[in-house]
C-alpha cells in the first residue's frame, strides 16, 4: 500500500463514510428512523382523523344550535303574533261589552226619564184637579154671578196655568 494514500483527505472522508455506514448497519438505525417516522405518522394521522371527527362534531353542533336559533326566532315570532290576535280579540270584547253597559245604562236612564215625565204628568194633573176643586169651592161659597165669577174663574184659570208651567 502506498502510504500517500493515507495523506489524501479525501481517503480518510471515505474511510468515515464506510465506518459511519458501518456504525449506522450495525445498530439497525434505518430501521429504527423509519419506524420512529411511522410511529410519527401513525400519530400524526390519528390526530388528523380525530381533528376530522372533531370539526365534523363542531359543524353539527353548529348546524343544531343555527336550527334551533331558527326554531327559537319563529316560536318567538308566532309568541308574538298569538299575543297580538288575543290583545286585539280582548280590545274588541271590552269594546263590545263597554258598549252593551252604556247602551244598558243609557236604556235605564231613559226608563228613568220616562217613569219621571209619567209621574211629573200625574202630579200636574192632581194640582190641576185640585187648583179646579179649589176653583168651584170658591165660586160655591161666594155663590156669585155675572161678571164677578168670570173674574174668579179666569183668576183662577190663569193661576192654573201659572202652576202649570
Amino acid at each position: 500500500m502506498n502510504p500517500a494514500i493515507f495523506m489524501d483527505p479525501e481517503t480518510w472522508v471515505a474511510i468515515a463514510f464506510v465506518l459511519f455506514v458501518g456504525v449506522v448497519l450495525y445498530y439497525k438505525l434505518p430501521g429504527r428512523v423509519v419506524k420512529a417516522l411511522d410511529q410519527r405518522s401513525s400519530a400524526i394521522a390519528r390526530e388528523l382523523e380525530e381533528a376530522r371527527k372533531l370539526r365534523t362534531e363542531a359543524e353539527a353542533l353548529l348546524a343544531d344550535y343555527k336550527q334551533r336559533a331558527e326554531n327559537a326566532q319563529v316560536e318567538a315570532e308566532e309568541i308574538l303574533a298569538q299575543a297580538e290576535r288575543e290583545a286585539a280579540a280582548y280590545a274588541k270584547e271590552s269594546r263590545a261589552a263597554f258598549d252593551e253597559m252604556i247602551a244598558r245604562r243609557l236604556n235605564v236612564a231613559e226608563q228613568k226619564i220616562k217613569l219621571e215625565e209619567e209621574k211629573a204628568r200625574k202630579q200636574i194633573r192632581a194640582q190641576a184637579a185640585e187648583l179646579a176643586v179649589a176653583a168651584a169651592e170658591q165660586l160655591l161659597e161666594q155663590k156669585v154671578s155675572g161678571k164677578v165669577a168670570e173674574n174668579t174663574i179666569t183668576a183662577s184659570l190663569d193661576r192654573i196655568k201659572k202652576r202649570l208651567h
